[in-house]
């Protein structure tokens, strides 16, 4: 069950003009499911994407490199069920069959569609069964169609992750929405996580690769559920440029800090929803780390401390074995860290003081805010003034279940 997390609703997602959705059941792996997904821009949208750092990347992944290097996309094709990862040559020739079949039912250019996988990895893409749904995804595309595709990318989600934001540009009301998937094997570093958040603003195709990274920094490279960087992570960011403002060609004007303001809202609440929705979590977890000489070596501690299983099961437990967090900071590999000047804080219990057992800390407080669903860990360094954080959830044995049974 996901933490503090509703289901969106169709009413409650704007449809952003120039993009069109459509879903369909192709049997990917599972009968009876929505398990393809196309988007369809209309003419003058731009594109820009960030993608795994993971080494193994997937087909899909590396295809959408190249294409994204055309500049002009016009269709994404996205299935669920096989990852199409870990397969090879021939799974660069199913990735580019898909977008073969899906340019000629659009009459487009295959370098003009982006193809998109999730599931299991080192099976072959049943390029086949995709190839006989894309007429019925394509048939499907309608503007408001924002849910079916959340529900459509699901792979152990338990819910659909979808949220959507307007705001002034130059006077002129523009839309953004996004959705989102994942659950386990997360974490982002770009850039089993895909993204996908689009807006009507008219923004100079050259920012888009910078807008994706830096969004992309700011929200899903800020989310962690297990620490493993998944084959196949990617985050696409569409502008349709329909909005009848002037063309944005500075995120540093006001008009820019506006629309990257609204959608980095958004994705941030698509990269929490992952974390809340995270396999077997219990417990959404902010890990803020202040006091830093920078903000990477913030991000550095913070990792440490999300990513332990002993910090991770003692959540799940809402048992305050605190020094498990302090163990995580100490081998964090800050080599000059001074323990004397740390302190940590769970909410608003200050436990640790100057690297040792706050004497006023007791016991029972600390356990009261490890039974609550959300919580904020706070650890500061005092080495500098840099800060960051990170988002994290539990491990519970739910965890341990899904991942044994998943291919089953």
């Amino acid at each position: 069950m996901a933490v503090n997390l509703s289901a969106p609703s169709a009413a409650s997602l704007h449809p952003v003009p120039g993009v069109s959705i459509g879903v369909a059941e192709a049997n990917v792996r599972k009968a009876n499911r929505k398990d393809l997904t196309v988007f369809l821009l209309e003419p003058g949208a731009s594109v820009g994407g960030v993608f795994t750092q993971n080494r193994f990347c997937a087909a899909p992944v590396q295809v959408c490199r190249e294409h994204l290097a055309s500049g002009d996309i016009r269709a994404l094709v996205i299935n669920t069920g096989n990852a199409n990862a870990g397969t090879g040559e021939d799974g660069l020739v199913r990735a580019r069959q898909t977008c073969i079949a899906a340019a000629r039912l659009l009459n487009l250019a295959p370098e003009q569609v982006l193809p998109f996988s999730t599931g299991v990895i080192m099976e072959p893409l049943p390029v086949d069964r995709i190839e006989k749904g894309l007429p019925a995804a394509i048939d499907d595309a309608q503007p408001q169609h924002w849910l079916r595709a959340a529900e459509g990318i699901m792979t152990t989600d338990t819910i659909a992750k979808a949220f959507s934001r307007q705001v002034q540009v130059d006077g002129v009301t523009v839309t953004v929405t996004g959705i989102s998937k994942g659950a386990g094997m997360i974490r982002p570093n770009m850039a089993t996580m895909l993204g996908f958040l689009a807006t009507d603003a008219q923004v100079d195709a050259r920012l888009l690769p910078a807008l994706a990274f830096e969004l992309a920094e700011g929200s899903f490279n800020r989310a962690t559920v297990d620490g493993d960087t998944s084959t196949n992570d990617s985050f696409i960011v569409i502008a349709s440029n329909k909005a009848k403002h002037a063309k944005i060609t500075s995120l540093d004007t006001p008009a820019g800090q506006a629309l990257k303001g609204a959608m980095l809202e958004v994705a941030r609440l698509l990269a929490q929803a992952i974390v809340r929705d995270g396999e077997g979590a219990t417990k959404f977890i902010t890990v803020r780390v202040e006091g830093g000489k920078t903000g990477a070596e913030c991000r550095q501690v913070a990792y440490a401390i999300a990513h332990s299983p002993l910090v991770k099961t003692a959540f799940f437990a809402s048992d305050p074995n605190l020094g498990r967090i302090l163990a995580a900071v100490g081998y964090a590999g800050i080599t000059d860290l001074d323990q004397t000047k740390i302190d940590l804080y769970l909410d608003d219990v200050h436990v640790a003081v100057g690297g040792g057992r706050n004497p006023s800390y007791r016991e029972e407080d600390g356990q009261r805010v490890m039974k609550q669903s959300e919580i904020t860990v706070r650890v500061v360094l005092g080495r500098g003034n840099a800060a960051d954080q990170v988002w994290t959830c539990d491990f519970s044995h739910d965890y341990v279940s899904i991942n044994a049974d998943y291919r089953s």
